[in-house]
């Protein structure tokens, strides 16, 4: 961590577009020859693993096969399409605002999702679950807008201060949703909206999320675009990159992915911090060979946390919200002690 004097906190090193800068492990772009087809694999590996486990037996009854398509399919495919679309969300708004500590739950995305969904609950109560996502999504994008505003108007010495003023920014818009939410008597209902647990993801209930693959491919074909807007706006507009629209673009991604999520799933903490980092940390700064990475890592972290959820307190459930809060202050603790050796 550095300080700086212009007028956002010093920037973390910037990734070098079309230049991979290997990480301590050395892991750069001639081995993921074979590393990523053995990542693919370890990942359908724990994707079985969450087939195979849950309080049902699917081999006893006689509807069991029935319920594994019914619950254990759709949750499954939630894990993978929530892992990556979180994680994707986190390296995109870290290339955004240059900064190592942002990701949507550090910068009041998520609380501003929340809110939207809220309103709608309350102005709308027989709403479907697509105006909830549709209010939802348009209160992220203009809760990130507003973070993005304050981040060129006020001038920031320290990069620890941006995830601060996010955190903070989020506190006051969870403040207000709890008071609504006490005001309407949805105080409960929202409690269950957030808990951020996969536990009622069943068939009929989830489809929504495929939207946020779309998002994931958009992220991987703007890749380049992302990686030179991540190196300042001084230097996006000098090549020829209209910098106000690839921001504008790369917010309206990340609240599109975050919103979706939040209704279906719940907030997942730190998901976008973690995995991008450790992905930095091991493999270096290039964006679009670290993608497929980081999608592996966000489906993993999710994955195994979710497991751990469903059968550490067997026949109930612990919700993957509690296990990822737990584990990202851990990883936000060490990232920073990290950081300022590095530095």
């Amino acid at each position: 961590m550095t300080s700086g004097t212009s007028t956002r906190p010093t920037p973390d090193p910037a990734p070098s577009p079309g230049h991979a800068t290997p990480g301590r492990g050395g892991a750069g772009r001639g081995s993921s020859a074979w590393t990523l087809p053995l990542a693919v694999l370890l990942t359908a590996g724990l994707l079985a693993v969450s087939l195979s486990v849950g309080v049902y037996d699917i081999t006893a009854g006689e509807d069991g096969w029935a319920m594994f398509g019914i619950t254990r399919v759709p949750r499954t495919i939630s894990l993978v399409l929530a892992g990556a679309a979180m994680s994707m969300c986190g390296l995109v708004m870290q290339l955004l605002t240059q900064n190592r500590f942002v990701e949507p739950t550090t910068t009041g995305t998520t609380e501003w999702a929340g809110l939207g969904l809220l309103l709608v609950l309350i102005l709308v109560p027989g709403a479907s679950l697509l105006t909830r996502m549709t209010g939802a999504v348009v209160m992220a994008f203009l809760g990130t807008m507003v973070f993005f505003l304050f981040l060129r108007r006020v001038s920031l010495k320290s990069s620890l201060i941006v995830p601060i003023v996010g955190i903070m920014i989020g506190a006051v818009v969870g403040a207000v949703s709890t008071y609504l939410a006490m005001a309407t008597d949805m105080l409960q209902q929202m409690g269950i909206w957030f808990a951020g647990s996969f536990t009622s993801v069943v068939r009929g209930r989830y489809e929504m999320l495929w939207i946020v693959l779309v998002v994931t491919v958009l992220v991987f074909l703007i890749a380049d675009r992302l990686t030179v807007a991540g190196l300042g706006k001084d230097i996006a507009t000098n090549v020829g990159l209209d910098y106000d629209r690839i921001i504008l673009m790369g917010v309206a991604m990340v609240s599109v992915a975050t919103g979706i999520v939040t209704v279906v799933i719940g907030s997942l903490p730190f998901l976008g911090l973690i995995v991008p980092n450790v992905v930095s940390l091991i493999r270096g700064d290039n964006l679009r060979s670290n993608l497929p990475w980081v999608c592996l890592l966000g489906v993993w972290v999710v994955t195994i946390c979710d497991i751990i959820g469903r059968t550490i307190i067997m026949p109930f459930e612990v919700p993957v919200s509690l296990i990822l809060g737990v584990l990202g202050a851990f990883f936000f603790i060490a990232l920073l002690v990290i950081r300022q050796r590095r530095a």
